[in-house]
């Protein structure tokens, strides 16, 4: 193991009524500090969050040419290791992407192509 999940974060047009709807369908608390990222903290534990993306089309699933439009937030220790052994499983680092003036994370593609990021230190 790497590492555990800690985020699943989903674009949208609007973060704030889309965690306000999750909300009222699985309960939690909406962190809405800023708007273009809001956060759901559900009561086990689990965090949603909602990444304005003023572009975002919906997926048209399961058309198995259109995007499920998600990505992962992994929390890691060392995140040297960890990108280490990621790549070593088939992940790909998405060059100029993350890690940018010591940001806490650095975005990869699963084998797939679905992207995630390992985070630490938040």
């Amino acid at each position: 193991m790497i590492g555990r999940l800690r985020t699943v974060v989903v674009d949208c047009p609007d973060p704030r009524a889309l965690a306000d709807f999750y909300a009222g369908l699985i309960g939690g608390d909406v962190d809405a500090n800023d708007e273009d990222w809001v956060v759901l903290d559900e009561p086990n534990g689990t965090r949603l969050a909602f990444q304005r993306s003023p572009e975002h089309e919906p997926p048209s699933f399961p058309d198995p040419h259109a995007s499920q439009q998600f990505h992962l937030d992994v929390e890691v220790e060392d995140p040297d290791d960890a990108e280490r052994q990621a790549l070593e499983l088939g992940a790909a680092r998405i060059p100029g992407v993350g890690n940018e003036f010591d940001d806490p994370f650095r975005v990869f593609r699963d084998p797939a192509g679905h992207t995630f990021c390992l985070v630490w230190g938040v």
